[in-house]
């Protein structure tokens, strides 16, 4: 079996040139003009997938071949082109970077790219640039490049006419604050925070783009075939267990396709709010999931009765997935960004701390008591006078141990994200009841 549709695969030469921009205007455009746009985001990235799902209407996940596997990502883009009107794929940092990189995902699933570009500051160098990314291998498909923050029609000239003639400059983006989404510490803004901004930034960004001919760009593009993938079958190993998954502006880097596992898997989500709810769901085990606690971090602490609801059940043995904020939730106390220190929930000895512009990142192998499960670390926080960990992952490509792996009672914590679908069985068991089997 097999499905067609148009495919657009947005890349760059680094990070920071735009792509989330120019993904999720692109989104907007279609979507107004009555279109299925399924986006997919490469890499192991929370905020963008957000970003993108607000512009585009559709759920976004992520495609990684490392973290999930070619049959996963493969499923993913034929089970999008059965329904979408088109595919846009957002690349991660540079086009090259990572293994497997944006252009391995590319060449793999024969998608065509094109080369977002900050061109800022240069002219004809911009499409040597493109140029020579675009040649650099032969099994990748080049069509084009889009430049943005091209500051003049003379500048855009100039580019164009530097291009070879089979890239085209299908569209350039001015540089305007008013098209540009918000950041922070970590990357962009959470769509959540910023709903109202980002709803007139996409539709700027949609007009833009269609004054300048984006739509018959995207007209012309070609259709591409995906196989149906050979992928296991989803066992329900959690039927009737429910799952209490905290989510709010404080915990929110949940991957889409986690809770779609555990829904597969016969699971009921509960989600609560720890800035919020004064108690939890009736649920049998909880996910404290990353986020931003460090911004939230005295209402957290001054929510005295859910932190109890929290400790008790902790104390009943019952399992707790805490990844990287939700981590530091767990810990004795947090200090923030601003060097104020506040009483978190006590479950795990440690102290978490920020630490300002240092951090780790980087795709690990959980190595957990249940199997070895995909992840990754981005984190700009410390963690120290923890117990001695169960584990460490291993990092995928250099041989120092990975991040801390700590378990006791039925809790499990680690500044590791998790992705669920790359050990669905691992997973299953490790929010089962203790002392359960599958």
């Amino acid at each position: 079996m097999n499905a067609s549709c148009p495919a657009l695969f947005l890349t760059a030469p680094a990070s920071g040139q735009g792509k989330t921009t120019l993904t999720a205007a692109l989104a907007r455009l279609l979507r107004r003009q009555g279109k299925v746009v399924r986006v997919f985001k490469t890499g192991p990235d929370y905020l963008d997938p957000q970003i993108l799902q607000q512009a585009s209407g559709q759920a976004v996940e992520q495609l990684d071949m490392w973290m999930a596997g070619e049959a996963y990502c493969q499923n993913k883009l034929y089970e999008a082109a059965k329904l979408a009107d088109l595919i846009l794929i957002e690349g991660v940092m540079g086009m090259f970077d990572g293994t497997p990189s944006s252009a391995d995902l590319a060449a793999r699933f024969k998608l065509p790219m094109v080369i977002v570009m900050d061109v800022k500051g240069m002219a004809q160098t911009a499409a040597v640039v493109v140029a020579g990314l675009a040649n650099y291998r032969q099994d990748v498909q080049v069509i084009g490049m889009i430049a943005n923050h091209c500051s003049t029609e003379r500048h855009r000239e100039l580019i164009e006419a530097a291009l070879p003639e089979n890239i085209p400059l299908l569209f350039s983006f001015k540089r305007d604050e008013q098209l540009a989404l918000p950041e922070r510490h970590l990357g962009l803004v959470q769509a959540n925070e910023v709903e109202a901004v980002l709803e007139e930034r996409f539709e700027a960004g949609a007009d833009y783009l269609e004054a300048m001919g984006a739509l018959e760009a995207l007209a012309a593009l070609p259709e591409v075939s995906f196989d149906a993938a050979d992928v296991p079958e989803i066992s329900a190993h959690l039927s009737g267990l429910k799952v209490g998954v905290a989510k709010d502006t404080a915990f929110s880097f949940i991957y889409e396709a986690n809770l779609a596992l555990l829904r597969q898997m016969g699971a009921e989500i509960h989600f609560f709010s720890p800035l919020i709810d004064t108690s939890l769901p009736e649920v049998d085990a909880l996910w404290l999931p990353g986020g931003y606690p460090e911004l939230h971090a005295q209402r957290l602490s001054e929510n005295k009765a859910l932190l109890l609801d929290i400790k008790n059940f902790y104390a009943a043995g019952k399992a707790i997935l805490a990844e990287c904020g939700g981590l530091l939730y767990c810990l004795q106390s947090l200090t923030d960004l601003d060097d104020h220190t506040y009483p978190m929930a006590g479950l795990l000895a440690g102290y978490g701390a920020m630490r300002g512009k240092r951090g780790c990142q980087g795709m690990q192998t959980a190595r957990l008591p249940e199997g070895n499960v995909r992840a990754h670390a981005h984190h700009r926080s410390r963690s120290h006078g923890t117990p001695e960990p169960i584990a460490y992952g291993e990092r995928q490509r250099h041989p120092a141990p990975g991040e801390a792996i700590y378990r006791h009672k039925g809790l499990t914590a680690t500044y590791l994200h998790l992705f669920f679908p790359s050990n669905p069985k691992a997973i299953a068991q490790l929010f089962k009841p203790m002392g359960s089997e599958l």
